[in-house]
């Protein structure tokens, strides 16, 4: 899917923030971003064009994240492997991955597309049920895919010298 790689393209992803990216603390604080865009888009109720500053400062975090954090110590977690494993998705055409692996983070990205799009619905409308169903669908389906990621990690990181460099314990 083109949308991957644009994604990554936009995002400004090598492999020095990658690596910095695959610190937990990277991982665990993007989980902030739904949320703390959701009050800056309804905070347009009480400042108006004011909340505009709020939302870009909470769009430019989710640029900024990967970068911030350090080069972790440790990689042997959770977060760090479903980081991993995202690269690896991400390099699936140069190395294959198996077709369970593809099929099932297409379907979450997709989950987590359609919730995103009732958030989105949510936010414009000041519907607080959608913003808050909509970023729990997405999110949840998120965190899901993240769990997919460790197990693709976990299952090619054995065969790929590449992968393998990338854990630190």
């Amino acid at each position: 899917m083109k949308l991957f790689d644009y994604a990554e393209n936009l995002m400004g992803m090598n492999d020095q923030v990658w690596a910095r990216h695959a610190n937990p603390w990277s991982g665990w604080s993007r989980l902030t971003t739904l949320p703390l865009i959701a009050m800056a888009v309804w905070s347009r109720i009480w400042i108006g064009w004011w909340a505009a500053i709020p939302l870009v400062i909470f769009l430019s975090w989710i640029w900024i994240n990967p970068r911030l954090f350090p080069l972790p110590k440790r990689t042997d977690n959770w977060m760090s492997k479903g980081v991993m494993g995202e690269r690896v998705w991400l390099n699936r055409r140069l190395v294959p991955i198996a077709k369970r692996h593809a099929d099932m983070a297409i379907i979450l990205s997709v989950v987590s597309g359609l919730g995103a799009a009732v958030y989105i619905g949510g936010l414009i409308w000041l519907d607080v049920w959608a913003t808050l169903g909509g970023m729990a669908v997405s999110m949840i389906s998120k965190l899901w895919f993240v769990d997919r990621m460790v197990w693709l990690y976990e299952d090619m990181a054995p065969d790929h010298p590449e992968y393998q460099a990338w854990m630190r314990r």
